[in-house]
């Protein structure tokens, strides 16, 4: 009987184990649910406050001492920089920012065009998680979020 007592009550024991072990999986969502999902940065972080420092007839290490090296520079276009940054949330949308420069024959900065640049650096991160172009600037001015922005230095 006592055997018999104990078997049942380790079942009982495994059963309630592995019942409480399926609702809790079942119900987690959200960002700290299962799978993780780790969040993807890549390319190259511009400013706002270096592309302030770019000029018409700067050299290319000029201009790559102030941005930074380039993303890609095409084989076909060699007088072509391109500055992507792509970030993706482990929950979220994800970003997309693009800055090109285009130099002329003498290898002196052109012009250059591009998305709206952060003025955070990334380690910033929860403003990075937020951030959608011009939003910033609305988030910045928003005291309800109790998110905390730290532009760059002027």
């Amino acid at each position: 009987m006592n055997k018999l007592y104990s078997a049942l009550r380790l079942h009982k024991g495994l059963l309630t184990s592995l019942v409480a072990v399926a609702a809790l999986t079942a119900c987690s969502s959200g960002k700290w649910g299962f799978p993780y999902k780790a969040p993807l940065q890549q390319g190259n972080w511009v400013t706002a406050e270096q592309v302030a420092l770019l000029q018409p007839g700067m050299s290319s290490d000029q201009v790559r001492y102030a941005l930074g090296s380039p993303t890609l520079i095409d084989m076909f276009h060699p007088n072509r920089w391109e500055y992507a940054y792509y970030f993706k949330p482990g929950y979220g949308d994800p970003v997309l920012r693009k800055f090109t420069v285009w130099f002329d024959e003498n290898g002196l900065l052109r012009h250059w065009e591009g998305d709206p640049q952060p003025n955070f650096q990334p380690s910033d991160f929860a403003t990075q998680q937020q951030w959608k172009g011009d939003k910033v600037e609305e988030m910045a001015s928003d005291k309800t979020s109790g998110m905390t922005i730290t532009p760059l230095q002027e």
